[in-house]
């Protein structure tokens, strides 16, 4: 991914979503800041989560995870499974329920209690959804995949909440978004 020698740094990239900005250390990504407002709020969110990152052109892999965010969000149906993380700083729960999510692909989804059950932890879909609220690589980690029992929405930490789950899991054609109890409301 980066050369261990390399410090910490961020970049702030445009998607059909919004700017994205992405952190990374020597070994490998260390957050995916889904869009603020703007650029500029998108960048000052990053500095305060990654504090000491320095802004920069991005290596060679993070440059590869970029593109390859950037194509799922163009509609394509890439795996982004084997980018290289750095989640050490997350807790032992988190990292399980991140690899879980992992393995959803795109356009399909998952609810928190099939991941709770994938761990062998049936009643623990609220700690899987509290795990999915703090995680620090949206997108890479595909938290936007997951769903409530019910088939609704459930939470989403990122800024424009829900609304900006929906218009992931739209652009990559999940068939979640287009029927059933997500648009009752708006009957």
């Amino acid at each position: 991914m980066t050369d261990p020698t390399d410090a910490k740094g961020f970049a702030i990239f445009e998607t059909p979503i919004g700017a994205c900005g992405i952190a990374w250390g020597p070994r490998g990504i260390t957050g995916l800041q889904l869009p603020e407002t703007t650029a500029q709020g998108t960048r000052t969110r990053l500095r305060r989560r990654w504090a000491g990152a320095i802004e920069t052109p991005p290596p060679a892999g993070v440059q590869r995870a970029i593109d390859r965010v950037l194509a799922l969000l163009a509609g394509e149906a890439v795996d982004l499974g084997d980018i290289p993380l750095d989640l050490e700083a997350a807790p032992d729960f988190h990292r399980k329920v991140y690899e879980v999510a992992r393995t959803i692909p795109p356009g399909q989804t998952m609810t928190y209690g099939e991941i709770a059950k994938k761990l062998g932890a049936p009643h623990e879909s609220r700690e899987v959804g509290q795990a999915l609220g703090r995680n620090p690589v949206a997108i890479i980690v595909p938290c936007h995949r997951v769903l409530g029992a019910d088939g609704k929405m459930g939470g989403f930490s990122a800024n424009g909440g829900v609304a900006t789950k929906r218009r992931i899991l739209e652009i990559e054609g999940a068939s979640a978004v287009g029927a059933g109890p997500l648009f009752d409301r708006l009957k």
